[in-house]
């Protein structure tokens, strides 16, 4: 199953994805589940009631939504694969920061170029996003509380990144965070360990890797972050980016005003947004 979250006039949906069209809740459904997250939490998702009464609504008609807007945690994961500072060996922890709600837009939304950034990049990432919560939770049962997966653009302003020696402030600008389209139910994904990721700025590659090359594997990485913070459904886990291209490395990888960036992963989908120029 596949599900996407979307502006419709002014009110924010979510709906189940069937073909190129995107089914709205039934009235009593969406009583009790009014967002993805809330959806997500109740553990209904396989009982997801679409209302009769409404006609689909074309996907290309649609305004998009991040998956889920308002998750209470996105972690991030850093250097997370072998040819993406992993050179070295596997580090004995994973680098682990934190991105804000309120810097996420939605597939076809644009990207915010940070007015006092030279140094924008594209990070194209697998994420997971949390269905069942827990503490602590054993490596072994982690892909149980995985309710599906989306694609992350962690872009970044690399100058500001290294003002410290946390990543904090180079990946918090607002609109800087795409997330989308859809959540794609973790049942559909048979292995996370085997996704190729593709990144291409206006049709040219500039990343290019597989999942297989994770320094720390997707469970690996919850087991982790749930030792030290409780995982909740709805919360979001972007874990890593692969290395880049000849072409994504240098000057040519810093991103300008007016570029498509497009991330593909296999069997997730393709999440796209041009790139325009922030105010400030």
């Amino acid at each position: 199953m596949r599900f996407v979250s979307f502006l419709h006039g002014d009110l924010h949906l979510y709906g189940r994805v069937e073909g190129d069209s995107v089914l709205l809740p039934s009235p009593d459904f969406a009583n009790s589940c009014p967002t993805l997250r809330t959806a997500i939490a109740a553990g209904a998702l396989t009982r997801f009631a679409p209302d009769p009464d409404a006609a689909p609504l074309p996907i290309a008609d649609l305004g998009f939504d991040p998956v889920i807007p308002d998750p209470a945690k996105i972690i991030c994961i850093g250097r997370n694969y072998r040819d993406h500072g992993g050179e070295d060996g596997r580090p004995p922890f994973p680098s682990v920061f934190i991105r804000f709600s309120d810097t996420q837009v939605g597939h076809g939304a644009p990207i915010l170029v940070p007015a006092d950034s030279t140094e924008f990049e594209l990070e194209g990432e697998l994420a997971a996003v949390i269905g069942r919560a827990g503490r602590a939770i054993p490596e072994s049962e982690a892909l149980d509380h995985v309710a599906g997966y989306s694609i992350y653009n962690d872009a970044s302003a690399r100058d500001w990144q290294r003002h410290s020696t946390q990543y904090t402030a180079g990946k918090n600008f607002p609109g800087t965070g795409a997330f989308g389209p859809f959540l794609v139910s973790a049942d559909e994904i048979s292995d996370p360990k085997q996704l190729e990721i593709t990144s291409r700025v206006d049709g040219v590659v500039h990343q290019q890797g597989t999942t297989a090359d994770m320094l720390f594997s997707i469970a690996e990485l919850i087991a982790y972050v749930s030792r030290f913070t409780p995982l909740a459904p709805g919360d979001v886990i972007a874990t890593g980016t692969p290395g880049r291209s000849e072409i994504g490395r240098g000057p040519a990888r810093h991103l300008k005003p007016g570029a498509l960036v497009e991330i593909e992963i296999s069997g997730v989908g393709r999440l796209a947004n041009r790139l325009v120029a922030a105010e400030v």
